[in-house]
């Protein structure tokens, strides 16, 4: 057991910390606020915003190109964990390297012998792309729902096609393989985020190697076209899949980045490996399971609004709106008016602007201002 000394000489108390909230898709769209909010019952969230410490509007809001390469929440994190300079180089989220490193770690057969200091590296996802009228538009990979084994078919095909260009094809999981490619390093990709939905045209990868993308893109397209996969899933009511998505290059030489948290929660995929960083990575499932085990500053990452919010499922998206403020919002607020946490910052955003605010206890003693979710619609 510590001694009283060795107490106050942590670095942190278990019981007072500062925990950072990261909500994307949180702020709807402004055409839709208005109704939307209307059926959001958030009491606990409105307190927290309304009554949030005061400060420069500047500081609060941000808003970002509507043809950026990367979300507004994933540039956050980017920036957040120092790789910004990375992110302004390759338009997206620069992770390819840090996947290699997380899943090399973590012994995947395909990563795990896989030089992990050299190399520039990207992230290729299968995805489906529809054609509308006049253009062709990327539909949000999460909706394909592949199977390890279905990827791992797909994968097959497309490896020995990179191959023949000197590129070398691996695969992390059913969602993500990871491509190194050298020459193609001052690519601009987007990630599949920002570009779904949208007419890929804009968002197709641009700079020197754009045209041998493409090249290899169409062949294995051709390829894939070519075998009764498509079929048997459309005969199960499932999406094809019929291209590939190139994004997320980075350099395994440069930096991993830093971390100003001493533990993060609930991060998958890109954003685990963006903060790599950091000393812990843990799963909380509520916000007892976070109390137990947070020390010093966090990062909550909650992403149950980004899947309704880029399907425009709005019933979906206010249930679990609702749900958060269930399970996170109203349990958190009672932690901070208690004095169990010094403050926490919720960080908000939609496909083209960020929100944040810091409340504390003495913030939530403004008892003349009332509750509202206004700063979600402004």
């Amino acid at each position: 057991m510590a001694t009283s000394d060795e107490v106050r000489s942590l670095p942190y108390n278990r019981d007072m910390s500062h925990l950072d909230i990261l909500i994307p898709f949180a702020l709807p769209p402004a055409e839709l606020a208005a109704d939307l909010l209307r059926e959001v019952d958030a009491p606990a969230l409105a307190t927290l915003l309304s009554r949030s410490k005061s400060e420069p509007a500047a500081n609060r809001h941000e808003r970002f190109d509507d043809f950026a390469r990367a979300l507004p929440h994933e540039t956050w994190m980017v920036r957040r964990f120092g790789l910004l300079a990375q992110l302004e180089r390759s338009g997206s989220p620069p992770v390819g390297a840090q996947l290699l490193r997380s899943t090399g770690a973590a012994g995947i057969a395909d990563i795990a012998s896989t030089a992990v200091d050299s190399g520039f590296w990207f992230v290729i996802q299968p995805v489906y792309i529809h054609i509308a009228r006049d253009h062709l538009v990327l539909t949000d990979p999460r909706q394909l729902m592949l199977t390890e084994t279905e990827s791992r078919h797909l994968f097959e095909i497309a490896k020995p096609l990179f191959e023949e260009s000197g590129r070398d094809l691996r695969f992390c999981n059913e969602s993500t393989w990871l491509l190194r490619s050298d020459d193609w390093a001052e690519l601009a990709t987007s990630s599949p985020d920002a570009a779904g939905g949208h007419n890929i045209d804009i968002w197709m990868p641009r700079g020197p190697g754009e045209r041998e993308w493409r090249k290899v893109q169409n062949e294995v397209q051709m390829h894939w076209f070519q075998q009764a996969f498509n079929d048997e899933r459309e005969e199960r009511g499932l999406k094809p899949v019929n291209s590939l998505w190139l994004w997320g290059g980075s350099n395994a030489a440069m930096p991993a980045g830093t971390s100003p948290y001493g533990a993060v929660f609930n991060l998958n995929g890109w954003m685990a490996a963006v903060a790599a960083s950091s000393p812990r990575h843990l799963k909380a499932n509520s916000v007892a399971e976070l109390a137990a085990a947070e020390s010093g500053p966090a990062l909550l990452a909650l992403d149950d609004l980004v899947g309704p919010a880029l399907s425009n499922d709005w019933a979906e998206w206010i249930a679990a709106f609702n749900r958060l403020e269930k399970d996170w919002f109203a349990p958190l607020h009672e932690r901070l008016k208690s004095g169990k946490m010094d403050a926490l910052t919720p960080i908000l955003t939609n496909d083209s602007r960020l929100f944040r605010c810091t409340a504390s206890r003495s913030s939530l003693r403004k008892f003349w201002v009332k509750p509202n979710l206004a700063s979600l619609s402004t």
